[in-house]
């Protein structure tokens, strides 16, 4: 009998000081941008399902995850999470809540599953004619992300967060010391749905949105570039998932990644999980990181 566990990344919720920049940046990323009266929504273009929710704060705060998961696991999932519930900070919200050992709120909710069920299609590029490879600028559509696919969060203890996330029945892809972690869900998904990276408290690193071909990995470079957010990384190669990947600077110091070709660990799979060392795991090519990239920004002094 399979162990309980949520099957998907459903959800996220960011504090940030200006809805309207958060619109205008994940407008130009790709992404489908709802401006409400009091939040700003985000969705892949093309689809309903809600990735994420900006919400207005003082300042740059990740708020809160939210993970899929089926109706027959829930009274279990509530078993295992009982010891670190929390009341909902959300009204609205008729899902199971729990608190990280660092503060982060996680909430456990039914709904449908939105991790892949197979590795996503990928294409190194489609031919632009019978002649030619590519074709001009020009004719460059805009890249539009297909999906969330993970989260990168800070944490103050990777293996107290490791420990939290087996609760909900994730398991350990692969990891690097004490200093990073990637963990993917037993029902079927990308090597990971959530990566936790050591800091010196919870926060958001960077959103991941898969992307069908490396041509949009390094189109989206540009588009942002274009649009006024040229500080970026890549475009380079990760090792632990394998994914090609260019990430953004947002407007508040963490990052939006283009990503294509994750690894996928299908269901019932057991992915030879390994602890490989930081020099041989980060990225196998591309340019060095900025300085500030493993900062974590919500917890410096304001």
């Amino acid at each position: 009998m399979t162990e309980a566990a949520i099957h998907s990344l459903d959800h996220f919720t960011l504090e940030v000081p200006d809805l309207a920049e958060g619109a205008r940046f994940f407008e130009a990323f790709g992404l489908d941008v709802r401006e409400q009266h009091d939040r700003v929504e985000l969705r892949s273009v093309g689809s309903s399902h809600l990735w994420g929710t900006l919400l207005g704060g003082s300042r740059k705060r990740l708020r809160s995850i939210r993970f899929g998961a089926f109706e027959k696991d829930m009274p279990a999932l509530e078993r295992k999470l009982r010891d670190c519930q929390m009341a909902s900070p959300e009204p609205s919200s008729n899902g199971l809540w729990a608190c990280t050992p660092d503060g982060l709120a996680v909430e456990v909710a039914v709904a449908d599953k939105s991790s892949p069920a197979s590795k996503s299609s990928f294409d190194l590029a489609p031919r632009f004619d019978a002649s030619r490879g590519t074709g001009p600028r020009s004719r460059v559509a805009q890249v539009r992300p297909r999906r969330l696919a993970h989260l990168a969060i800070h944490t103050d203890d990777v293996q107290a967060a490791m420990d939290f996330y087996a609760r909900l029945g994730i398991r350990l892809s692969d990891r690097s010391g004490n200093d990073v972690a990637f963990l993917h869900a037993p029902h079927g998904s990308d090597h990971h749905l959530i990566a936790l990276g050591r800091s010196d408290g919870p926060g958001l690193h960077h959103s991941s949105w898969d992307v069908a071909t490396i041509d949009e990995v390094g189109q989206g470079a540009a588009q942002m570039a274009d649009a006024g957010y040229p500080r970026g990384w890549g475009v380079g190669r990760h090792v632990l998932g394998s994914n090609y990947f260019y990430y953004v600077r947002d407007p508040w110091g963490s990052w939006a990644e283009y990503s294509a070709d994750m690894d996928f660990v299908a269901a019932g799979e057991i992915w030879p999980a390994a602890d490989h060392p930081g020099e041989d795991s980060f990225f196998q090519w591309g340019p060095p990181p900025p300085e500030d990239f493993v900062t974590n920004h919500e917890t410096m002094p304001a």
